[in-house]
């Protein structure tokens, strides 16, 4: 299976890139191929709603949004992968994801896998209420099969992270899928 991993945090030796790392570890390991993407670095600018994509692409926007468009269209699995910002994903993250408009029907036809891996520092059992609700609207929308969430709560620093047991919990979704 071809999986993209969508990393959304600024920081990319932080908590949720952690897990990311621990996540392909597990699914490399499981035999499948993975390609990361760097949301949070790369050239994506915000959905501009013009709608010239016909909601089926190209996008009118020249950055590099096609590429990824590319690697998404080729995955089977596409994990997303965020810290809790203000009880949402990033807004890096959320700039690609606002970006799918230009080829909703095309990830839909495909039906692929899809996973949330989070942290943040508030342990809070409804910490992620909101990112897991819009995490299973985007499953339901794009017609994505959950394969699971790791929500790591209490994971404000990396060396919270690194002691915490989200790490495993990651790597052994990844071997999983």
């Amino acid at each position: 299976m071809k999986i993209v991993v969508l990393e959304g945090s600024p920081n990319k030796n932080g908590s949720s890139n952690m897990l990311a790392d621990r996540f392909i570890r597990g699914a490399k390991e499981a035999g499948h191929g993975v390609q990361i993407i760097d949301a949070a670095h790369a050239d994506i600018h915000p959905c501009i709603g013009c709608i010239r994509c016909g909601y089926e692409g190209p996008c009118v926007q020249k950055d590099d949004m096609e590429t990824i468009r590319r690697a998404i269209l080729d995955a089977d699995m596409m994990v997303f992968v965020t810290p809790l910002y203000y009880y949402g994903m990033s807004a890096q993250l959320k700039t690609l994801i606002d970006r799918f408009c230009a080829f909703n029907s095309s990830i839909q036809r495909k039906r692929m896998k899809s996973a949330l891996l989070t942290v943040a520092w508030n342990s809070d059992n409804w910490t992620f209420d909101a990112l897991e609700a819009h995490y299973k609207t985007l499953v339901r929308y794009l017609d994505l099969k959950d394969q699971g969430m790791v929500l790591g709560r209490g994971c404000g620093t990396p060396s919270m992270t690194k002691h915490s047991g989200y790490p495993e919990k990651a790597y052994e979704l990844g071997l999983s899928v």
